[in-house]
């Protein structure tokens, strides 16, 4: 599901990387992009790493709040304010997450241990359409982490996922300034997460904190 693209148009950034990125889908070791590497390329970045492997993905459309982080083979991850919403090929599939009332995740700094989150995912195969999943966000502090080699102190909010087969956590450390979700681990199905972390953020992103 995961491979390395430009922004949409501007076509693939190397055929050597990609085909590292294939071999780390079918059980290889991981990609790790340097700073320098990331600085290089104008367009905004992430890494996304799976059960098999990861790569770097980049922003290649933005549709309201929806963002959408493209591979070369034009599979998708979709993020709303950090969070996944969707994905494209791979299995499974996320072909939908919606939060029912209004989400804490724009200000997830601020939250209040034991906010509640009503989520509904919808997951392919298996046609898993309408799965009720309730979300419990508590604050475990701030720690550590490191981003191409940068240190930076963010604050660690853990989201207990329970129903319709789910019992998982998500955990993301945001910044404790203005919410920014730096890195992340996300249930896409019961069973399966993605790792994400903001490698070059989409600058309007950053502003809107």
């Amino acid at each position: 599901m995961l491979t390395t693209l430009t922004m949409a148009g501007c076509g693939v950034v190397g055929r050597t990387s990609v085909k590292t990125v294939q071999l780390a889908i079918q059980g290889k070791p991981d990609v790790q992009p340097t700073a320098a590497q990331v600085a290089a390329k104008p367009y905004p970045q992430i890494k996304v790493t799976g059960p098999s492997g990861g790569a770097v993905l980049v922003l290649g459309n933005v549709d309201g709040e929806r963002r959408a982080w493209y591979s070369a083979d034009r599979s998708i991850v979709y993020l709303t304010d950090g969070l996944v919403v969707g994905t494209h090929r791979g299995q499974p599939q996320l072909q939908g997450m919606r939060i029912e009332g209004e989400s804490p995740f724009r200000a997830l700094h601020q939250i209040a241990d034991g906010t509640t989150v009503r989520r509904r995912y919808d997951v392919m195969p298996g046609y898993r359409f309408g799965m009720e999943v309730t979300g419990t966000l508590n604050t475990l502090g701030r720690e550590s982490v490191e981003i191409l080699g940068q240190s930076r102190e963010l604050l660690h909010v853990r989201e207990r996922l329970r129903g319709s087969g789910w019992s998982s956590n998500n955990d993301y450390w945001v910044d404790p300034s203005n919410g920014f979700i730096w890195k992340s681990v996300q249930a896409i199905a019961p069973g399966t997460s993605l790792e994400i972390i903001q490698l070059k953020p989409y600058s309007q992103d950053l502003k809107a904190q």
